[in-house]
């Protein structure tokens, strides 16, 4: 059994308050898929924590911060730009940089891949729900997968079966069993969360089944500290309420 996270965005309330709920359902072993860091106020407590996962791969945000940003709106370009002079001093900040530099783009075992995107790009392609209705775009991508893959970046929480349905949690009351079918599970973000619902959301792995969890956070907390870094637009914390 193992939880899957992913897109926490420098969001600390939020991660804390996931890794309470993790261990309160009796996981100890969690993967990350990528983007700990940008958009959010604590990118050094983020990456902190997450170093004591048991898999963590690279977001688009973390490459971001490691070299340019690229394909970003001016929001998160400066919101990256921040996040890499954070990350660039204070104690520590050596073991950070060395820890992200070293983060792989995916992780593949029997049956399983993670990514943070896709599996055809699995950095920066993004697979919203509305792309069941492009077949050839979800066909390549099926095709580079084994049997079930575990991806973000889109931040919306749900399963794409190989038949091109997709499926939010509400619609399969938070659970599903994965069968020899295909599929590709999004498990939501941690951080940013943009499916309507302010509460974090992350997947749980046990054999077949996957249970989708909901997480309430402080997220007052989190937005005043946005407000209170002029580098940080006031739209990163104002969208939080909102799940948007």
């Amino acid at each position: 059994m193992r939880a899957i996270i992913s897109d926490i965005h420098g969001n600390l309330e939020a991660l804390d308050s996931v890794l309470a709920d993790i261990k309160s359902q009796g996981v100890q072993e969690i993967y990350c898929l990528g983007d700990i860091v940008g958009y959010g106020p604590n990118p050094r407590e983020c990456i902190d924590r997450v170093r004591n996962c048991e898999v963590v791969i690279l977001g688009n945000h973390d490459q971001g911060a490691l070299f340019d940003p690229e394909g970003f709106n001016a929001g998160a370009e400066r919101a990256i730009f921040w996040t890499r002079q954070q990350l660039e001093t204070g104690e520590g900040a050596e073991e950070r940089w060395e820890f992200l530099g070293e983060l792989p783009r995916i992780r593949r075992e029997p049956n399983l891949l993670f990514v943070h995107g896709s599996a055809r790009n699995p950095l920066n392609e993004y697979v919203f729900p509305e792309d069941i209705y492009n077949q050839r775009k979800m066909e390549r991508i099926f095709g580079l997968v084994e049997r079930w893959c575990f991806q973000g970046h889109t931040h919306i929480p749900g399963i794409f079966t190989e038949d091109l349905n997709f499926l939010s949690p509400e619609e399969v009351n938070f659970e599903f069993r994965l069968t020899n079918q295909k599929h590709l599970v999004n498990v939501g973000s941690v951080g940013q969360p943009r499916n309507g619902v302010p509460d974090s959301s992350y997947v749980i792995l046990d054999g077949d089944k996957i249970t989708y969890r909901r997480v309430k956070y402080d997220v007052e907390t989190t937005i005043k500290k946005i407000y209170d870094i002029p580098e940080l637009d006031n739209f990163l914390g104002d969208r939080l309420r909102d799940g948007r």
